[in-house]
């Protein structure tokens, strides 16, 4: 297959449950040796998108490849070829960890020598060395999730797909996860990931993917994202700061503690609001985004659709 190929392709992709059309024309390319974000809210579609990307559903209609293969009719050989980690996943509570991800090992056929040296690789890579011969019952939320990243990633996949993997991870194995999918990128793996924690997302990701209602909002590479009013926080020691925004006609949120909200346009417009809050005798002690490029993102480019 030829190396520029995108490792997933899906074409105004849909897919209904009786009544509730979950997936009404979904589209999106996830380049190989990029990570991809999946981006909307409960009930957007991303994880029916993700469950036929890993074949266990088939679409209603449209085009949809991964690895240059139909889920549909070429369902083993692209099993194959994807790691897969979703939400949630049962595990063997009576296995040890080693054993647990030795048996994924073996359904993948890879042969035992390798399969012992792949194992304890990825039970270093995952944090979970130490925890090798614990069964997996006693493992935290948090470590079954890495367990199985591990799993997702046995074979060695030309595609992951991951539905909200950092679900249960602490600060430090969250980016200890951003390390790993950054690493797997730069190794050609195309990587497919969704996730509500957007400041984890903007942090690995190449790509974002808006998904909103079953379909696809936009597509963007991630520095193309500071393009969009956003929020600015202001916070002031002394001075009128409300009433030097009404003369200046910014749109802004009521006073809180931490500040005042501010709708802005660019960073060209929050570099000369300063300039002129100042100018006004307001003695600014912060001014910074409020949340981060994603999520601002996210939330302008869906606004018109509410």
């Amino acid at each position: 297959m030829p190396e520029q190929d995108p490792g997933i392709l899906a074409q105004d992709v849909r897919r209904r449950f009786g009544a509730v059309e979950a997936v009404r024309g979904m589209s999106l390319t996830v380049p190989r040796g990029e990570v991809t974000a999946l981006v909307g809210p409960n009930g957007a579609g991303k994880t029916t998108l993700l469950l036929m990307l890993a074949t266990l559903l088939a679409p209603d209609s449209g085009h949809l490849r991964v690895a240059g293969l139909d889920p549909a009719t070429d369902a083993d050989a692209v099993r194959a070829r994807i790691g897969w980690m979703p939400d949630v996943f049962g595990v063997y509570d009576q296995l040890t960890a080693r054993e647990y991800i030795g048996f994924f090992a073996e359904a993948y056929r890879i042969p035992a020598g390798t399969a012992r040296e792949r194992v304890a690789e990825l039970l270093e890579l995952v944090h979970l060395a130490e925890f090798a011969e614990q069964p997996v019952h006693v493992l935290s939320r948090g470590q079954k999730q890495r367990l199985g990243l591990a799993r997702a990633l046995v074979h060695r996949p030309e595609v992951l797909l991951l539905d909200e993997p950092a679900s249960g991870l602490d600060p430090r194995s969250r980016v200890e996860l951003r390390d790993l999918l950054r690493a797997q990128a730069r190794e050609g793996t195309a990587v497919l990931v969704s996730s509500h924690i957007l400041t984890e997302l903007e942090e690995v990701a190449d790509r974002v993917v808006f998904v909103d209602r079953g379909t696809t909002v936009s597509e963007h590479a991630i520095g193309e994202l500071g393009t969009h009013r956003r929020t600015w926080r202001v916070r002031a020691l002394e001075g009128d700061l409300p009433a030097a925004l009404d003369r200046r006609g910014v749109e802004h949120g009521e006073p809180t503690p931490s500040g005042v909200d501010v709708l802005l346009e660019s960073e060209q417009a929050a570099a000369d609001l300063l300039r002129d809050l100042i100018a006004d005798q307001v003695r600014v002690v912060s001014f910074a985004p409020a949340g981060n490029h994603l999520e601002s993102a996210y939330l302008a480019f869906t606004e018109e659709r509410r």
